[in-house]
């Protein structure tokens, strides 16, 4: 393996790609802005380990940011990809595994009745909230600071960790008042939303919520939040959306719906679903998703909607997760959290860990995280330095503060060994 501090094919790459891509990357969050220093090109990965351009070895929590729950490249889900591409890569036109995907999540969320299948979580949600306002005939709706629901143009507000700021749009080229349709209340602040809809109730079409929250790093709900949400929603006749991108499948079969016992009208989905293959979805209640064309009149569609890789891919994927499987990532993730608390105290670092599952942000603060006020309080700059800490001694976390780190099924307690190995030199050094 090479040295760590060998980084000359990254470099080479990213000036290249400076050249070609804006900043240098596809996506903002992997350009190392928050943290400093210069992108690893990854070159493969394997099990819980990625390695980069110049050799480098690296235990990977950011597993593509939630989907790779089986580690990267599962024996499973790559034979069903190749399987798959061997007889075609598209189509445009249905196939059988689109229809058994399709049934595998019915079974599992019992809210969602039907699903239409897209090519990424932002899709989902703009294909949701058009069909909300159609089903309602309203036109606003309620999200929640700290909250991405993808880059839709109406939702890019107070959204989160890649835009970390009265309805004012958070990137230039989003119209004011596409913006100004969006009301926007604290994370866990019900009597925020009663307000909202005590005022506005009869204009608004829904409410869209992360029910675990991981875009302000992960917040889980206050008790009995989810649930007010549902109240609100029945007594004013709009519609709850639940943005399950992350959770669907992360934390359990049935998602964060299942585990809070509280059923959204429409749900979101993407990430593990395709089995680290591009992908989303929404559904939900039956009579909201007839809506949808050909059935009904609220149009959206997709050249390589419900491609067969990503379908392939996402059979696998799920086919392989059972209540067994959950509860080793569990275990796993608490006793990885555990260390990495003990570490950072008894080196003196204030730090507080959220967790759900096999899902954790760790924010260096005194105080607890509940929503994207408390969130941002926390200290960008003592973790980026933990941050290339990490990547000096070969763990990869997450190149921004304010995210989720993800515990697979790759990652054995050897693993998770090393890395809190890591973390205790890295708090040490701090």
């Amino acid at each position: 393996m090479a040295s760590l501090a060998v980084t000359t094919q990254s470099a080479k790459l990213f000036a290249r790609a400076c050249a070609v891509t804006p900043g240098g990357v596809n996506s903002p969050v992997r350009a190392f802005r928050s943290v400093g220093g210069m992108p690893r090109f990854i070159a493969r990965g394997k099990g819980a380990r990625i390695w980069d351009e110049d050799g480098n070895s690296f235990i990977d929590f950011v597993m593509s940011w939630g989907p790779l729950i089986l580690g990267h490249a599962p024996p499973e889900v790559v034979d069903a990809i190749m399987g798959a591409a061997s007889t075609g890569t598209t189509f445009g036109a249905p196939t059988a595994r689109e229809v058994a995907l399709a049934e595998v999540i019915t079974r599992a969320m019992p809210s969602v009745e039907m699903v239409r299948f897209v090519n990424s979580g932002t899709e989902a949600s703009m294909s949701a909230l058009r069909l909300a306002r159609a089903f309602t005939g309203r036109d606003r709706v309620v999200k929640f600071a700290g909250c991405y629901h993808g880059h839709v143009d109406a939702l890019l507000v107070q959204a989160g960790s890649g835009v970390a700021t009265l309805a004012l749009p958070d990137s230039p080229g989003v119209p004011a008042h596409w913006a100004a349709d969006t009301l926007v209340a604290p994370y866990n602040d019900l009597a925020a939303v009663e307000a909202i809809f005590a005022e506005r109730g009869s204009t608004i079409a829904a409410i869209i919520v992360e029910p675990i929250a991981g875009n302000m790093g992960v917040v889980p709900p206050a008790e009995g939040f989810l649930a007010g949400l549902r109240s609100i929603c029945d007594r004013h006749g709009a519609l709850l959306i639940f943005d399950e991108v992350i959770t669907g499948f992360r934390i359990g079969r049935g998602g964060a719906q299942a585990r809070c016992g509280v059923r959204p009208d429409l749900t979101l989905l993407g990430k593990i679903v395709g089995g680290g293959l591009p992908v989303g979805a929404y559904g939900g209640r039956r009579d909201i998703m007839s809506l949808v064309a050909p059935s009904g009149s609220v149009y959206q569609a997709g050249t390589l909607s419900g491609n067969p890789l990503a379908m392939a891919a996402g059979l696998a994927t799920l086919n392989a997760l059972d209540d067994a499987l959950y509860a080793e990532l569990d275990r796993r993730t608490a006793r990885l959290t555990s260390a990495l608390a003990e570490a950072a105290h008894s080196n003196g670092h204030p730090v507080q860990i959220n967790r759900v599952g096999s899902m954790a942000t760790m924010f260096f603060t005194n105080e607890p995280v509940v929503d994207y006020a408390s969130a941002m309080r926390a200290s960008r700059e003592t973790y980026a330095k933990f941050f290339q800490r990490m990547l000096s001694a070969g763990t990869y976390l997450a190149p921004a503060a304010f995210e989720a780190f993800f515990v697979s099924r790759a990652h054995d307690d050897a693993t998770i060994d090393e890395a809190i190995d890591h973390a205790r030199r890295g708090f040490a050094q701090l």
